[in-house]
């Protein structure tokens, strides 16, 4: 690329920022009805979270040892995530890319335990359709898994303008705004871990 070109782009980057990038303001009223949503499903698992019908409790179906593993994952790719930003801070593009690829990694390794753990639920008849216990527990663990779905592809996309673009002002506004994002479901999930795994099998 010329240094003509890589001006240009860097002119495009930052007129592009300036009208399709979220705006901080706006993300974090977007992170704020997230809670909302978050803080009705918690509620609700509150309330049915005993509602077995007869049906296998916490204490028969969660292994802590299983969700212990799920949580370190998430919270080794939320480090990972932070360390990615140093990177950018310095201006190094490539370390910043390439711990975002392990934030990635480890984002789909939690995904990959939160789905065998599903499969495995539905396979012995602790379907959603089993209980109200399960239909909250369906409902939000699968939420905040859909979450970080949609986080792990909008990392990937990420990416590839990284690949592709200079580390412009807009680049780093989009990077910073994933990495809200990223660290927002990590707490959502301490509070899944706390209220669902943690309190399931000890209490």
């Amino acid at each position: 690329m010329t240094s003509a070109h890589a001006t240009a782009d860097a002119h495009h980057d930052e007129h592009e920022g300036h009208h399709e990038s979220p705006t901080a303001l706006g993300f974090w009223i977007y992170l704020m009805s997230d809670c909302l949503i978050f803080g009705t499903l918690f509620a609700t698992y509150a309330v049915l979270g005993r509602a077995y019908a007869g049906g296998p409790a916490p204490q028969d179906l969660f292994e802590l040892d299983f969700a212990l593993i799920e949580t370190a994952l998430l919270l080794f790719s939320s480090v990972t995530f932070g360390v990615g930003m140093l990177k950018m801070d310095k201006g190094d593009k490539a370390g910043l890319m390439k711990w975002l690829v392990i934030a990635g990694l480890f984002a789909i390794g939690f995904l990959a335990m939160e789905l065998y753990e599903f499969h495995h639920f539905i396979e012995i008849g602790a379907g959603p359709d089993r209980s109200a216990f399960l239909s909250a527990y369906f409902t939000l663990v699968g939420t905040h898994g859909l979450h970080v779905t949609f986080g792990t592809i909008w990392l990937i996309i990420l990416l590839v303008q990284l690949s592709r673009k200079n580390l412009s002002e807009a680049m780093r506004r989009r990077v910073a705004t994933l990495s809200m994002f990223w660290h927002f479901l990590d707490l959502v999930w301490i509070g899944v871990f706390s209220l669902v795994y943690l309190t399931g099998v000890v209490l």
